[in-house]
């Protein structure tokens, strides 16, 4: 089985190049590789993917930056095997990803979805484990080994804390649903496709063998628009529809974790003291707002 790999990018080159090196030292060869350059400013920074010579791996350039949710629609639209993976363009696979969830599959017919073991690292490479890492190990269920989840329990779960991480999932192709990922979300796109997912009736298998590093900095584009409220704003709107989808499917527990969302406003509120810091009143009106729901 050949697994399509799709690593969108915009960023750190150095970083970009640790994630095709991961890639390509993966145990099992049976993968295809797939950069799209979202149309970075300095071209330069993927030409030397084209030097390597390997059949397996092609890089495609847009024309003018599409943004992120766009450029990630557009790598669903190049899945041409039955399972695939999106990466992070800074994070890295061990040797063994591939093993990892390769097996799980073949444990798990009804499977649409994949979550292998994942540790931390920073901007450096080194360990970490963040408070949002802390939450999302509290909030993960902890079998040992392998599990297979689905559905009223698996939504309430993500909906309490979204414990996933989403560039180191493995997806199978059909259970995606056909507009892939939802118009008009930038942060919590990963989290309304799984549900997508798991309300369609597929399972998602967890494995606990850790496999993939995904790399954490307070730079990115959600810790951004977080601070500003921007992200915030949108999380408010997914889950007011969420609750409604969830009441309308029976799933009352989902909906009511849903409509708490209370790791998400437990997220403003750590960013408060940040937002007094910088004495931006109109980011602590927006994390306020958020906070009391």
């Amino acid at each position: 089985m050949t697994l399509n790999i799709l690593l969108p990018f915009y960023g750190d080159a150095r970083l970009l190049r640790l994630a095709v090196e991961s890639v390509r030292a993966q145990h099992d060869p049976a993968w295809e590789l797939l950069v799209i350059d979202d149309a970075y400013p300095d071209p330069s920074a993927c030409s030397w993917i084209s030097d390597i010579g390997d059949p397996r791996i092609r890089v495609l350039r847009n024309e003018t930056n599409q943004g992120a949710n766009a450029n990630y629609q557009r790598c669903l639209s190049h899945v041409t095997h039955d399972w695939f993976t999106v990466m992070g363009a800074d994070d890295v696979m061990t040797p063994d990803y591939l093993d990892v969830v390769k097996e799980a599959i073949a444990a798990a017919p009804d499977a649409g979805i994949v979550q292998p073991g994942v540790t931390v690292i920073d901007e450096h490479g080194h360990d970490v484990v963040p408070l949002a890492d802390r939450i999302k190990a509290h909030y993960r269920p902890r079998p040992r080994g392998r599990t297979e989840l689905r559905g009223e329990e698996l939504a309430t779960s993500l909906l309490r804390a979204n414990w996933t991480y989403f560039p180191s999932l493995c997806w199978r192709k059909a259970a995606l649903p056909g507009h892939g990922f939802r118009k008009g979300l930038n942060v919590v796109q990963d989290l309304a496709m799984i549900l997508d997912v798991v309300g369609a009736g597929w399972s998602m298998v967890l494995d606990d063998r850790p496999c993939f590093q995904y790399r954490r900095h307070t730079g990115s584009d959600s810790a951004v628009k977080a601070l500003d409220g921007t992200r915030f704003a949108e999380e408010r709107a997914f889950f007011a529809s969420t609750t409604r989808e969830m009441d309308e499917r029976g799933w009352h527990r989902a909906s009511r974790a849903a409509r708490r969302h209370l790791t998400s406003r437990l997220n403003a509120a750590s960013l408060m003291p940040v937002a007094l810091r910088t004495g931006r009143s109109s980011d602590l009106r927006a994390l306020s707002r958020h906070l009391v729901g």
